[in-house]
């Protein structure tokens, strides 16, 4: 016989009920944050890239669902927090950015009191502050010119035409740079814009922006050819490549074409110069597309093993480093198939190589080189033999011996840089610049055609070394359209990003204070 139980207790266990499932609601969003927070420490300290990059935007999603959940619960509720992390703390709130103008709204309760209608005297006030968005907005702007004649001589007087960064064409500068920044940085195909504008009132055919696309690239080409001088000029690069769908003309279907990134970067070395990136289109992977790229590179190539490099090193001018991003990432493919031990090994092994460039990150190239010898060789010896030995014992078709193989056959450019303070442990600087094409990849599917891909090569070039360089993309293309039509050929090198960072800098202050 069950028990009757009263409507006060029912009420009461359904509270209970209720407040168990909130904390454990909570206690979740905890855990998944502290996985997010693992693979991201895990991810900078052992230089996992691809591999760790899909389970962090998986980790993004879940915390991002369950914060919503929580935000949905009654007001006190969402602030419990379970009691297994007390040393945990929510971080305190950021102020606003400093530097966004300021729009007051005052709420005056009125001169005089409600109660007494005696007149009020003011005795101090309360400030919040509340982030909001102003929607972007088209606007027409109109260039008049007047005509003026001399009464004397009848000599008719009217300023030139302002030059336009397309002829005839309807774009301003802020507006083709936001075209081509929505599609080569943030990955809007041309006609998901053309829809957005439209809900804006403004109609753009997809066939319009195109032709956008195609006249600013063709008036950015001499600056493509300034960047690629001063990438080349480095004593060590960055190199990777990436397919790319093209559109093939007359069949119908597409074919593969690859775009390559150069990148020079020697900010990790302590140097202060600029970071830049220079990628190349080609149809094809054949060797003979870096070859020429690098035909006037003398250096350190920092690369995968990809064979086309090859007669770079056999000629001596180019000296191999190899990647141990790469080597690493056959063990962890490995581990995550597998769980071997061996290969948890091997990846906590190649973690401490790396935990040895946390601490010299930064520092001069005799300071790395001193650094590597007295605590990375003795780790890379170690390393060597442990790898021979447990290739002995392994069978030589296992995935294990592969993963080994592929590391002891690329020894000699895997350890270069334990000998070289210029030189960085992995390639990774230049697999995040091709992260951004395999981001777009995704959204704008294919090129039209080869042309395509060299207009996406020079917007990949020109944005991706404006973020190198902490400039806001948009800013830099705006300013260089305005005035690359009218700059000598012979100094386009001064349009370079960093050459024009303190221009934009005081632009945007002078916008500020216009506002």
């Amino acid at each position: 016989m069950v028990a009757a139980i009263s409507v006060e207790d029912y009420e009461a266990l359904k509270d209970r009920l209720a407040q168990r499932e909130r904390e454990l609601l909570l206690e979740r969003l905890l855990v998944e944050k502290l996985k997010l927070e693992i693979a991201r420490l895990r991810r900078d300290k052992f230089g996992a890239s691809s591999e760790r990059l899909e389970h962090i935007e998986q980790l993004e999603l879940l915390v991002e669902d369950l914060e919503t959940r929580c935000s949905a619960l009654p007001d006190g509720e969402a602030q419990n927090r379970a009691p297994s992390a007390p040393a945990h703390h929510p971080p305190a709130r950021k102020s606003l950015p400093p530097h966004l103008p300021r729009e007051t709204v005052r709420h005056e309760p009125g001169c005089s009191c409600s109660e007494c209608g005696v007149e009020l005297r003011y005795v101090g006030e309360d400030v919040a502050e509340v982030l909001e968005l102003v929607p972007q907005r088209f606007k027409v702007v109109r260039h008049v010119r007047p005509k003026y004649s001399c009464p004397r001589c009848q000599t008719l007087v009217q300023m030139p035409a302002p030059s336009r960064p397309i002829a005839r064409g309807l774009a301003g500068v802020n507006l083709l740079a936001h075209v081509l920044v929505s599609k080569f940085a943030d990955h809007l195909p041309l006609y998901r814009q053309s829809e957005i504008y439209a809900r804006e009132g403004v109609e753009l055919e997809r066939s319009t922006l195109a032709d956008w696309v195609g006249s600013a690239s063709r008036l950015l080409e001499p600056l493509m050819d300034a960047l690629q001088q001063y990438v080349l000029s480095a004593e060590k690069l960055h190199a990777d490549d990436t397919p790319v769908a093209v559109l093939a003309p007359g069949k119908g279907r597409t074919k593969t074409g690859r775009l390559w990134a150069y990148v020079r970067d020697e900010r990790p070395m302590g140097s202060q110069a600029p970071p830049a990136v220079w990628f190349q289109y080609s149809p094809d992977r054949k060797g003979e597309r870096p070859q020429g790229h690098l035909k006037r590179f003398n250096g350190v190539l920092q690369a995968d093993g990809y064979a086309g490099f090859e007669a770079l090193y056999e000629q001596g001018r180019v000296v191999e480093a190899a990647c141990w991003a790469h080597a690493r990432r056959k063990f962890f493919d490995l581990h995550q198939a597998t769980n071997s031990p061996q290969a948890h090994e091997a990846l906590r092994r190649i973690g401490e190589l790396y935990e040895v460039e946390r601490h010299i990150r930064g520092r001069p190239p005799e300071e790395r080189w001193r650094v590597r010898q007295e605590h990375a060789v003795p780790k890379l010896q170690a390393l060597r033999g442990w790898l021979d030995g447990v290739l002995a014992g392994t069978s030589s078709k296992s995935e294990l011996a592969r993963a080994i193989r592929y590391s002891l056959g690329r020894w000699p450019a895997l350890v270069r840089y334990a000998q070289d303070g210029r030189v960085e442990i992995d390639n990774n600087a230049a697999e995040r610049e091709i992260r951004a094409v395999a981001l777009g990849r995704k959204n704008w599917l294919f090129a039209g055609s080869d042309a395509g891909g060299e207009r996406a090569a020079t917007l990949y070039s020109l944005i991706g070394t404006a973020k190198l360089n902490g400039l806001d993309p948009q800013a830099y293309l705006a300013h260089v359209l305005e005035h690359i039509g009218e700059h000598r050929v012979d100094r386009v090198a001064e349009l370079l990003p960093w050459n024009v960072a303190s221009l934009l800098d005081r632009g945007a202050v002078e916008e500020l204070q216009a506002a």
